[in-house]
């Protein structure tokens, strides 16, 4: 599964530099099937847990195992998932998002926590702009200047 999605990604990239909008539809399908496939194949190799019968201690659904409940994932969230091969403006990894979370929690693994909900609010907000700012390839400190004067 990995490797078809580094494959799927590389083909995008290929297709920006070619300065295409999408894949063509004929791919599209057939990274569609490789997907389907694999995910069939994992579904093969990790079969559904019998469910137990139904008493007063276990209820609810049966657990699944690890494997078998990514597979699930997977399938439900396809979309999601090669999102990026449609939208090519939607990243291929959530590399930026973990930077971005990243100073949250290490204030909060620093000071135990904020003070105030409006403190932590504040941060957030703070952090956002910052984000955007560094998203949108602005100079941060020329920004902030701006907002000074």
């Amino acid at each position: 599964m990995g490797l078809l999605l580094v494959t799927i990604w590389r083909q995008v990239q290929t297709a920006q530099h070619q300065g295409q909008t999408a894949l063509p539809p004929d791919q599209v399908q057939a990274f569609e099937a490789r997907y389907q496939a694999i995910l069939d194949q994992g579904l093969a190799a990790n079969p559904h847990v019998t469910p137990f019968t139904e008493t007063a201690k276990n209820r609810g659904r049966p657990n699944q195992s690890p494997p078998r409940n990514l597979l699930l994932r997977l399938q439900s969230k396809q979309a999601a998932v090669l999102g990026f091969r449609q939208a090519f403006a939607v990243p291929f990894d959530n590399n930026r998002a973990e930077r971005d979370i990243r100073m949250m929690k290490l204030k909060q693994k620093i000071s135990g926590s904020f003070r105030s909900p409006d403190g932590a609010k504040m941060f957030c907000r703070i952090r956002g702009y910052l984000s955007t700012l560094r998203a949108n390839r602005e100079r941060v400190s020329w920004t902030l200047s701006l907002l000074r004067s």
